[in-house]
């Protein structure tokens, strides 16, 4: 299996912490973007690629979807979607992006949802998503900003009192592995630029429909002062494409 923390214990529990673990969608700040983004659901078979707790993987079937596969490289992951959010239509299997294999021609929606920036070979995984389309279907994903996986260490450059001062971005077109420190572990992410993540889909073939850098709603915003520091900079990336 490629590289798997989630089923760390350690950081297992820490990411189940994480508000958009324990509240599922309305937890996601970009998410009030990211379902505007996505397309009629009824009578579609769906893949989740990353599919975490099945937050999506429910929010489809409870749309119309016909069926949904949900693919993850966390037994533990799967374990907990089993639990909260298998419903009628939802088959979940485990098994690493980069090994994943379906027939051509499987799906009407592909899905993913801050999983592939932990992928090495992008080019590889948008090939295969497009041969597993249907002619007309769609991919929608969210990825990490290039401005937020640029200088590696995404964390803010503070002050001697810590307070924020700026994010660092360095070595922009140096794409690659950056080692991060994401809920107190080292993790391996990728950096890409704006134009690779971009430019592979249009080499595959696909129609870019939207791109989106999501902030906070006024909600959040107003409940979370915290949140406020996300307006300072992209985190996230939304793209919505067709075949």
């Amino acid at each position: 299996m490629k590289e798997n923390k989630y089923d760390d214990p350690s950081f297992f529990k820490q990411y189940g912490q994480m508000t958009r673990s324990q509240q599922g969608l309305k937890g996601a700040g970009e998410w009030y973007i990211l379902k505007e983004m996505l397309p009629n659901f009824h009578g579609k078979d769906v893949l989740d690629m990353g599919c975490g707790f099945g937050w999506h993987c429910r929010y489809a079937i409870e749309k119309g979807a016909a069926s949904v596969v949900g693919i993850d490289i966390s037994e533990k992951m799967l374990v907990r979607a089993s639990e909260i959010n298998l419903l009628k239509g939802i088959k979940y299997e485990r098994m690493a992006l980069e090994d994943a294999v379906f027939p051509g021609e499987s799906f009407d929606m592909i899905f993913s949802s801050l999983t592939l920036h932990y992928i090495k070979s992008y080019h590889m995984l948008i090939h295969n998503v497009y041969q597993w389309l249907r002619p007309g279907g769609h991919f929608v994903f969210s990825v990490e900003h290039p401005v937020f996986t640029a200088e590696g260490k995404q964390s803010w450059i503070c002050d001697e009192e810590r307070n924020k001062l700026y994010w660092p971005v360095d070595n922009y077109f140096i794409e690659g592995k950056r080692n991060t420190i994401f809920l107190g572990e080292q993790v391996v992410k990728y950096h890409r630029t704006l134009t690779t993540y971009l430019h592979e889909l249009l080499k595959c073939g696909f129609i870019i429909k939207q791109v989106q850098e999501p902030v906070p709603d006024s909600k959040m915003l107003n409940e979370m002062p915290e949140m406020k520091d996300e307006l300072r900079r992209p985190m996230m990336m939304l793209i919505s494409v067709e075949k």
